[in-house]
């Protein structure tokens, strides 16, 4: 799920920055959706990015508007929605997915300078302004996995639906069964303890009446927050990871915590103001990043765990046995099918030149970006393109018949909310 957010947020951010560039429209409210809006610029950006991805579509269109419009009113539909169910997004899964759209847009055009170059601004200014975007986007898509992740269809619906379809059904692509076997790189003892004393140095700057905000600029590895000297503002109770929210509660204002261990690292936290449901903190976080002897560690027990592979001994076991990822530990490591051209070229290359029942060496693997991790490949079976059947693609098609029924449930659970929230459109 987190792959497909950030990959519609890079879409829609780098196409923003280009509309950016090249447009001086006057901004304007378009729509009003209860207390949500959508802007002239939503819009523009939303069209530049269809531009963006296929060159051949007319900006002009009054169609194209129309269901851009229409699109943009239903998101925030559900996000007005998601905020009456009170579904709540932590600061982490904001932080993480803003980690991952930074990750994408810098591989995407090649540096962090070009990126700000692109968008006219640093790459925490760039955090900054669209978080509130993202976190819309991870209400909408939490609110749809608690409306619509449970469907599923019958056997029967299931031979309809091919039996209705079957000749609008796309080929299946060519594609690879794979498992992995996972090991995160985990700081030594010593490594830890390191970042431990530069903490502890830090705060003693802090307590002799060093700047906070100064240190926090110079040494915080949060880059959403470290422009900012660490200044969180409020934030409500419950939305922190719990070792912080502790001590962010236990600290009088005014006072700066000792070193707090997290998922995240160790923060040094100062407590500005606290309510009963809400502080206001400022942090600087050092981040726990595992060294070259680290990364060299794990590298030799996943080429020890692929060299007993290979003179025999079962890869699911050896995942279920030493696997680090808990998604796919208890499945043998299984990644299930996945097609060959959506693999990232670098790793299709790699894939496409093992023989089945063949393991890689180890590659980078980064599915959290608080666990940098590598991973050893099995590749299990190929299957070539080929024409689909209920026999060798059930599941597949069982996903499509899943995937209509989703459509036609979304469809009407837009219609119940046009009725239940106010909708107008100024233009």
């Amino acid at each position: 799920m987190l792959n497909s957010i950030i990959l519609s947020l890079v879409l829609i951010l780098s196409a923003s920055s280009l509309f950016a560039q090249k447009s001086q429209v006057l901004d304007k409210i378009i729509a009003t959706i209860g207390r949500e809006i959508v802007l002239q610029s939503d819009i523009e950006g939303r069209m530049a990015m269809f531009l963006q991805q296929n060159p051949k579509v007319n900006p002009a269109d009054p169609e194209l508007r129309k269901q851009v419009l229409e699109s943009l009113i239903n998101e925030r539909l559900m996000v007005t929605k998601a905020v009456e169910d009170s579904i709540a997004i932590l600061d982490e899964e904001i932080n993480q997915s803003l980690d991952f759209m930074m990750q994408n847009l810098i591989q995407t055009y090649g540096s962090e300078k070009r990126v700000e170059d692109l968008y006219g601004m640093s790459i925490s200014r760039i955090r900054k302004n669209y978080r509130e975007e993202v976190r819309k986007q991870l209400l909408v898509e939490r609110l749809q996995q608690q409306r619509f992740m449970g469907v599923k269809c019958t056997n029967r619906e299931v031979e309809d639906f091919y039996t209705q379809y079957r000749d609008s059904i796309r080929v299946i692509p060519a594609s690879v069964e794979l498992a992995h076997i996972v090991k995160h790189i985990k700081p030594s003892a010593d490594a830890k303890e390191e970042v431990k004393r530069l903490a502890l140095k830090i705060r003693d700057s802090i307590v002799k009446g060093i700047d906070f905000a100064e240190l926090a600029k110079r040494h915080s590895g949060d880059p959403g927050s470290a422009s900012t000297g660490g200044d969180l503002g409020w934030v409500d109770k419950g939305k922190f990871v719990a070792e912080y929210e502790r001590a962010a509660y236990d600290l009088q204002p005014g006072e700066t915590s000792q070193p707090i261990e997290s998922p995240f690292g160790f923060h040094i936290i100062q407590t500005i103001e606290k309510r009963k449901d809400a502080s206001h903190t400022r942090h600087i976080l050092l981040k726990l990043g595992g060294s070259a002897d680290d990364k060299s560690r794990v590298e030799k027990i996943l080429n020890d765990l692929k060299e007993r592979i290979e003179k025999g001994e079962s890869f699911e076991e050896m995942a279920k046995q030493y696997s680090d990822e808990k998604e796919t530990q208890g499945f043998g490591g299984s990644m299930g099918v996945i097609e060959l051209n959506r693999l990232p070229a670098d790793l299709k290359s790699i894939v496409e030149n093992l023989s089945e029942g063949g393991v890689s060496k180890p590659l980078p693997y980064m599915a959290d970006p608080t666990k940098p991790s590598l991973h050893i490949i099995l590749k299990k079976k190929n299957i070539a393109e080929h024409a689909p059947s209920l026999n060798s693609d059930f599941k597949k098609i069982e996903q499509m018949a899943v995937q209509q029924k989703q459509a036609k449930m979304m469809e009407s659970f837009l219609k119940e909310l046009r009725i239940a929230i106010p909708v107008q459109v100024t233009e």
